[in-house]
């Protein structure tokens, strides 16, 4: 008890009937660990750090009657090793990590009275790991007389179940079980999910598991840019699937997906799109799959410019520029993949400050054409993301449909890796202050970043 041992001793008598070794620090159970002591009939090795047990670990112990494994920490156990331990009675595997039972897990354990599962990490059980029991076998056989068979004594509470349509059958086992299987806890109850959490299993009625089904209210949008918009899907599965989006083959950001269920049965998935403009057009796939199979639906979103009829291709001017328009730019962030400017319009003409479009327009500082985003009323900030490291860019900012006067691109270079940004992030900012664009100053300046951090000193 409490010993510092690492291995089972060596050295034991062959005629010891009962080895206990509780709170040691024994780690594992290797092959043959007890090829000395054949004799062997109860073994306690409770409170240890057990994680792994060798499939032959219990080789050379036909007489074992008693295996006590309590408090260790395993994950798994190989059920094929009681082959070797034809005569078993007693197996306690309470408060280990056990979150899997295979469907034959207790084929080998014919003259078992006493199993003790509980306080494991089960969530879902097959009916069929007990319904190939010997012991259930011979309670629904007709060879002798129900007498004959002795009792069973099951513990499975405190674990943590996930009652949907998985567990049907499990539960169904539950609620029927009788001798020669006596349950030690009669009262499982659910962890999952939300809305049958603390239910006991006599308490749910679970249905029968289902392919997603998916379905959109609306599969053709059209709206106009700079608005914020939600495109949303209805899934009806059982059990709950794990849904996604794709557009144009890509993987959508999570961080724009929100996923939420609304009844047992059916969840209701949302891509927000913050600012959408017209290079968002297309479609939209919301895709939801569990382990019976997939669906999908398709959205298709069209995006239509505010002043789509009078704005002309690339940055040309629609009219004559608003005198007294003062636009400051600057980036207030910087990563390797993206900036995020800043801006504020000292005087935007005469529209009011809470009613004033801004464009901006991204690209590549040598690409003939850029993408175009429309910026509503209100808002002063925008994220550039998923650019390419090591590349010049060229970001540019103006009032409504107007051209960018000079001083209001910024140029820069994303940075080559995350530690070359994080080494610089400091002075980066520092300098971006400096020689952030406004309208006075000349085009073609460079905002700091993480290309030739000297000579941009100078230019400043």
């Amino acid at each position: 008890m409490s010993a510092l041992l690492r291995q089972i001793p060596a050295n034991i008598p062959q005629d010891i009937r009962k080895i206990r070794i509780e709170n040691s620090h024994l780690t594992e159970l290797p092959r043959g660990s007890f090829e000395n002591v054949s004799a062997l009939e109860y073994l306690w090795l409770n409170f240890n750090n057990i994680t792994v047990m060798h499939i032959k670990s219990l080789e050379y112990l036909p007489a074992l009657k008693e295996l006590r494994l309590q408090g260790n920490k395993l994950s798994s156990v190989p059920w094929t090793a009681f082959q070797d331990t034809p005569t078993l009675k007693i197996l306690d595997l309470k408060h280990n990590r056990l979150d899997v039972l295979p469907e034959h897990a207790l084929r080998y354990l014919p003259t078992l009275t006493y199993l003790d599962l509980s306080s494991n990490q089960l969530t879902i059980i097959s009916r069929d790991v007990f319904y190939n029991w010997p012991v259930y076998q011979g309670s629904q056989g007709t060879e002798g007389p129900l007498e004959a068979i002795s009792n069973a004594v099951l513990a499975l509470h405190d674990n943590p179940w996930i009652c949907d349509c998985r567990l049907r059958g499990f539960v169904q086992f539950i609620k029927s079980v009788g001798p020669p299987i006596i349950l030690m806890n009669s009262y499982l109850t659910c962890s999952g999910p939300k809305f049958r959490t603390g239910k006991f299993f006599h308490e749910v009625e679970l249905n029968s598991c289902t392919k997603p089904l998916t379905s959109a209210l609306d599969t053709n949008l059209t709206v106009p840019a700079g608005l914020n918009i939600t495109l949303t899907c209805f899934v009806q599965a059982s059990p709950s699937p794990a849904v996604w989006w794709t557009y144009a083959l890509k993987l959508l950001r999570a961080f724009n997906v929100s996923t939420e269920p609304i009844s047992e049965d059916t969840v209701r998935s949302e891509l927000l799109i913050p600012a959408a403009r017209p290079a968002d057009a297309g479609n939209y796939t919301c895709t939801a799959a569990n382990f019976l199979g997939n669906a999908s639906v398709a959205i298709n979103l069209r995006v239509v410019a505010p002043w789509a009829s009078t704005t002309p291709r690339g940055w040309a001017p629609a009219g004559p520029a608003e005198p007294g328009a003062h636009v400051e730019v600057r980036i207030a962030k910087q990563t390797v993949y993206g900036i995020t400017l800043e801006w504020f319009a000292a005087a935007a003409a005469a529209a009011e400050p809470g009613e004033t479009w801004y464009t901006l327009l991204v690209g590549r500082y040598d690409a003939a054409q850029k993408d175009t985003i429309y910026i509503g009323p209100g808002v002063n900030t925008y994220s550039v993301t998923d650019l390419l490291p090591a590349t010049k860019y060229e970001v540019c900012v103006a009032v409504r449909n107007q051209a960018p006067r000079k001083g209001q691109c910024v140029v820069f270079v994303t940075g080559s890796d995350v530690s070359q940004m994080e080494q610089r992030e400091k002075l980066i900012h520092i300098v971006v202050i400096v020689c952030a664009m406004v309208l006075a100053v000349p085009a073609g300046m460079y905002a700091c970043t993480a290309e030739a951090l000297p000579g941009c000193l100078a230019r400043c």
